[in-house]
């Protein structure tokens, strides 16, 4: 190969980044990665600080994934001498509604096909447990002791370090302007040059519409911009994350929320908030319309968190139609792998990283992704209906 690469990495973020770092594991591996803006920037989906890790999911195709996640995490935070993970325990409420009781047995289930321990709460002893939560009797709870935050721009920053370390090499400030997929290598086009290597991973996230018909990829990739926001509190305290677990609200509207951590506020927001956008509408600053809601539903729950905004922060879900992650290798191309994470996926991000590498040093991954291919009926046929409302 002319740059003798063995890889090229798409993408420093939370996944492009892990894919290095698990790829400068592999003996013989010489990898290059391309950013389009800095490293560690804070204008992609992991510039915030925190997401919520946990085995609690809707899915056992996730829970069988969940131990081998923090396994991965505590191996990073082993090598680094970073803390990633930071364990919190995790609160699921549901509301009387039958759509809520569903996700939330959902959950139940998909915790209990694959042996991991949860412990049912009623309102009155989530009230007695966490007098943060102000609910009504008729909701119901489910805890998770392994639940907690994994700090993202840590992350990325942890195998950043690891990777460079190892000897890999990162090409920040570089757009990737097109891709080349011959039978047994890759070119990547850039604003400053051509790349040329044997495997090519893509981590993109919301930008990977614009090389899509390079790759051959045709599904819909639905963008959607979501927003954070941090509310400070004369009662912070009563919020660290020794008091006060991670948590999701299954109601009418999915919220979910984080102790204190990182920034010196409560952090929440409401999930899929369906405000969908191209790459290039992304904005990076929040808006007060979305804050009141949140504001609202604070002043309902968890009154003592109500004060004035500290931040709002934006980030983009990029979504197959049925919002699961979509974690392959190109059909005909097995040395070209590809990722979406479809807004969820910060948890899993090293162990993502770590298949991506398995995928195109091994030839096939360690875990079961089957359901997450591109070949699934949600990629390729065009009656499905999406998981989300487009309106």
């Amino acid at each position: 190969m002319q740059n003798g690469y063995s890889h090229i990495v798409i993408g420093a973020g939370a996944i492009g980044s892990a894919a290095a770092y698990w790829l400068s594991r592999r003996p013989g591996t010489r990898v290059l990665v391309v950013e389009q803006f800095g490293l560690v920037n804070t204008l992609n989906s992991s510039g915030d600080v925190s997401r919520i890790i946990r085995h609690a999911y809707h899915s056992s195709d996730y829970t069988k994934l969940t131990p081998a996640m923090f396994e991965a995490w505590a191996e990073v935070e082993e090598r680094s001498g970073m803390t990633l993970y930071v364990k919190t325990g995790g609160l699921d409420l549901a509301t009387s509604a039958e759509a809520s009781i569903a996700e939330l047995d959902a959950y139940r289930g998909a915790l209990a096909a694959e042996g991991i321990p949860y412990e049912d709460l009623t309102a009155a002893e989530i009230r007695a447990r966490y007098p943060q939560w102000h609910i009504d009797d008729d909701v119901t709870g489910m805890y998770q002791e392994a639940g907690g935050l994994v700090d993202i721009r840590a992350t990325v920053a942890a195998h950043t370090s690891l990777a460079l370390a190892a000897g890999v090499e990162f090409v920040p400030d570089t757009r990737v302007t097109g891709v080349g997929v011959l039978p047994d290598s890759v070119t990547v086009r850039t604003d400053g040059g051509e790349f040329h290597a044997q495997n090519l991973v893509v981590a993109a996230a919301s930008w990977l519409p614009e090389l899509m018909p390079d790759l051959g990829l045709d599904y819909p990739l639905t963008l959607s911009q979501e927003q954070v926001t941090y509310f400070t509190s004369p009662n912070l305290g009563d919020f660290a994350p020794e008091k006060f677990p991670i948590w999701i609200f299954h109601g009418d509207e999915t919220f979910y929320g984080f102790p204190v951590y990182g920034e010196p506020g409560v952090k929440l927001a409401r999930d899929m908030r369906g405000r969908f956008i191209t790459s290039s509408e992304r904005v990076f600053e929040g808006d007060d319309d979305e804050a009141a809601i949140l504001r609202s539903f604070l002043e309902r729950h968890l009154p003592g968190a109500v004060g004035p905004v500290w931040a709002n922060k934006t980030c983009v879900y990029d979504m197959a139609p049925d919002r699961d992650f979509v974690l392959d290798t190109l059909p005909g191309s097995p040395h070209v792998a590809v990722f979406n994470g479809a807004g969820h996926a910060g948890k899993f991000a090293s162990l993502i990283g770590k298949i991506l590498a398995e995928l195109t040093v091994d030839g096939a991954a360690s875990l079961p992704i089957g359901p997450f291919s591109l070949t699934r009926p949600a990629l390729t046929d065009p009656g499905f209906v999406p998981a989300f409302r487009l309106t």
